[in-house]
């Protein structure tokens, strides 16, 4: 009875927060770039860090807190990060800059708010060194968590890395064309497997934190590129 009741409070957990994070994409870079879109898009940014926290201690009665890295989750999260760094520069050069339109994806940057190198710069180093923080403890810590009730095992770190993946597919498909859209969403289905992976062997963040880090300054270096060179 109690499984039976724990899996029904996971769902609902599941259902009120994943859907959030495509709704406020959809919001801000389709249905309304700029204004109520964007004023909405950071709504569900906030909703995506505070939900989980208030869940967890209100429902799940839980204490929150935070551990120091250890030496093998720093190294792990270098190592991985290294290497997702190296496939995302190796994609682009060879296949990704056949796939965005530079004009495209400036005013779609125009459109957010992004006019200037110094406001560019103020973003990207919010969503490289806080967001990816946001996104770990919100994807792995909470999420993944709430899918090993569901499915214990394996089957725990697939539906994540999926509820992971759905709303980078709006964020891709706002900036490029269906190429870029299919490896683009099968990359980040990757990356939430090993990100899972590593949350679930250390039972930490700090490795996936750090390698998600290092990938989303690839993309910074990537977007910078496109943007203003």
């Amino acid at each position: 009875m109690l499984d039976i009741h724990s899996r029904k409070t996971a769902l609902l957990a599941l259902t009120l927060l994943v859907p959030v994070a495509s709704i406020g994409i959809i919001a801000g870079l389709y249905i309304a770039p700029g204004g109520w879109g964007q004023t909405l898009s950071v709504l569900c940014q906030v909703w995506l860090l505070v939900f989980p926290i208030a869940w967890s201690v209100f429902v799940d009665r839980k204490k929150l807190s935070l551990s120091l890295p250890k030496r093998r989750e720093l190294v792990a999260g270098a190592i991985w990060g290294i290497f997702m760094f190296a496939v995302i520069v190796g994609v682009y050069s060879f296949l990704g800059q056949h796939w965005i339109d530079p004009v495209v994806a400036k005013e779609k940057a125009q459109q957010l708010g992004i006019n200037s190198a110094n406001i560019y710069l103020i973003v990207e180093a919010y969503f490289v060194l806080v967001n990816s923080l946001i996104e770990e403890f919100t994807w792995r810590w909470f999420v993944c968590n709430k899918c090993q009730i569901l499915i214990p095992g394996t089957g725990a770190i697939f539906l994540s890395s999926l509820f992971f993946t759905l709303h980078h597919i709006w964020v891709i498909a706002a900036y490029s064309d269906w190429h870029a859209v299919l490896l683009g969403s099968l990359a980040v289905f990757a990356a939430g497997i090993i990100w899972s992976q590593c949350y679930l062997t250390y039972r930490s963040l700090w490795s996936s934190y750090i390698s998600h880090a290092i990938a989303d300054f690839a993309l910074a270096i990537i977007a910078w590129q496109i943007l203003f060179n």
